[in-house]
């Protein structure tokens, strides 16, 4: 596919002739559809949300709210996508009835960002037998703060009546992605099928920028004014789509977006069902993935201290095949990673049997929707009489790559879990990183936090243990 084609609110859209660093968002009200928001151009707000109709479980479509101001439009290419113009067919749609008969909306601002997400939400499977999922609308932001009413309303609506066109229409498959090669003067955007297509690309190309979700370099393009003269997108690639929960491990595909893996582990393993709620939003997890968040090499990334508790390692792929990397040695230096030129993340192996104990903690100004300012994953296996046989103590935010505390590991192995192992671990811990200052937090914060959420580990696990 060489043009930019997609179907927007039934109709088909020819947008060839756009820039390929252009976001769905700009493009969406330069062209009059102005019902999407702009609102803070980093993911944080949710009022440019829109919906893409995307592949469901049953072989038919559902409805998958997402930032339009981190989605770029050549990404739309072939795709299905719904704003806030087109919810209504004639007369207004429940969940827009539903905001306007209890007061959901205030200065409007927000209003068409909260209409989407709660329309993917209506029609959400499952939803008649579980309520209303408040989750669903967790990345948007009112600052009218009439959270309550919007609440209501999302408690509120009704269940699907005969004959809805949007219910009807996720009866049929979504739409297949297609390879795209676009190009706009030297400016190209491929998205390729397959991982040899991508990893061919990537070695015809190798100053390509490569992306998957976009969640983290859009935001370098919108904040920064970045531009790239060669995108390369894996988020059609198959054979990084993957999921499977074996006996031996959990391989899970570099692309598949955060939500549909919070999905499908459930509560097992618990340190991944403790990260995923805390990663950002909903519409922040419908694009965000695992290989992503790892490439981008983040101090501050969520996953990292996760996935080193976990002892988890990363498949690449590239020019001379396939090769394994442990993740706690993918981090080389301050965003920097071990993949050589040419290599893309493919999967993340994570081993079974998972850890006796496993805990997640992130320490942010915020609960949720939030950067890390300490983050941290835990792992302890302990054998029938309470001693710990491993450790892994991994930390996000206190030196330039995430990194385990291994002193600190040292000094649980070969001891009963007890309240005199963890000090011996905290005094290890507490000399084991040199954390920064910067606007989330001191240095000595931060010191101080490495410790702190040993003593959390103790609280929460140790009266059981």
């Amino acid at each position: 596919m060489s043009s930019l084609r997609f179907t927007l609110n039934g109709r088909e859209i020819d947008a060839s002739g756009a820039d390929p660093n252009t976001t769905l968002l700009l493009w969406l009200r330069e062209r009059g559809w102005t019902g999407t928001k702009e609102g803070c151009a980093e993911g944080e707000c949710g009022a440019c949300a829109v919906v893409l109709v995307r592949r469901g479980s049953d072989g038919g479509a559902r409805y998958v709210p997402v930032n339009s101001c981190l989605f770029l439009l050549a990404s739309a290419a072939g795709q299905e996508i719904l704003t806030v113009e087109g919810v209504a067919a004639g007369a207004l749609h429940p969940v827009q009835r539903a905001m306007v008969e209890l007061g959901g909306s205030q200065c409007g601002y927000c209003t068409p960002g909260f209409v989407m997400s709660l329309f993917a939400e209506y029609y959400r499977p499952g939803r008649a037998e579980e309520g209303f999922d408040l989750e669903s609308i967790a990345g948007n932001l009112c600052r009218c703060t009439g959270y309550r009413p919007i609440r209501e309303a999302g408690r509120g609506l009704p269940m699907i009546a005969d004959g809805d066109a949007h219910a009807d229409r996720l009866s049929r498959p979504a739409p297949a992605s297609e390879p795209v090669d676009y190009a706009l003067g030297a400016r190209r955007y491929f998205r390729p099928t397959s991982l040899a297509e991508a990893t061919a690309l990537y070695a015809a190309h190798p100053d390509a920028k490569v992306v998957c979700g976009g969640t983290d370099l859009v935001v370098e393009m919108n904040q920064r004014l970045r531009r790239f003269e060669t995108i390369l997108s894996l988020e059609a690639v198959e054979e990084l789509s993957g999921f499977d929960d074996g006996d031996d491990a959990l391989v899970i595909g570099a692309a598949v977006p955060l939500s549909e893996i919070e999905a499908r582990i459930g509560d097992d393993p618990p340190i991944l069902a403790a990260l995923f709620p805390l990663f950002s939003s909903r519409l922040i997890r419908n694009r965000a993935t695992l290989g992503g968040n790892l490439a981008t090499a983040s101090p501050i990334g969520d996953s990292p201290p996760a996935l080193l508790a976990l002892g988890a390692e990363v498949v690449v792929a590239g020019p001379s095949g396939e090769r394994t990397i442990p993740i706690a040695e993918l981090f080389t230096g301050y965003r920097q990673t071990a993949l050589a030129p040419g290599e893309l993340i493919a999967r993340v192996r994570i081993p079974k049997p998972y850890p006796s104990i496993g805990r997640f903690y992130k320490v942010s100004k915020r609960v949720h929707d939030d950067i890390s300012t300490v983050a941290a994953g835990f792992a302890l296996d302990l054998d029938a009489s309470g001693t710990v046989r491993g450790a892994r103590l991994a930390y996000g935010g206190v030196a330039a790559t995430p990194v385990r505390a291994t002193a600190a590991e040292q000094a649980l192995v070969g001891k009963p879990f007890s309240r005199e192992a963890i000090e011996d671990a905290k005094a290890k811990a507490a000399t084991a990183f040199t954390p920064m200052t910067d606007q989330r937090g001191s240095a000595a914060y931060r010191a101080a936090m490495v410790t702190s959420l040993l003593d959390k580990l103790w609280a929460d696990t140790g009266a059981t243990a």
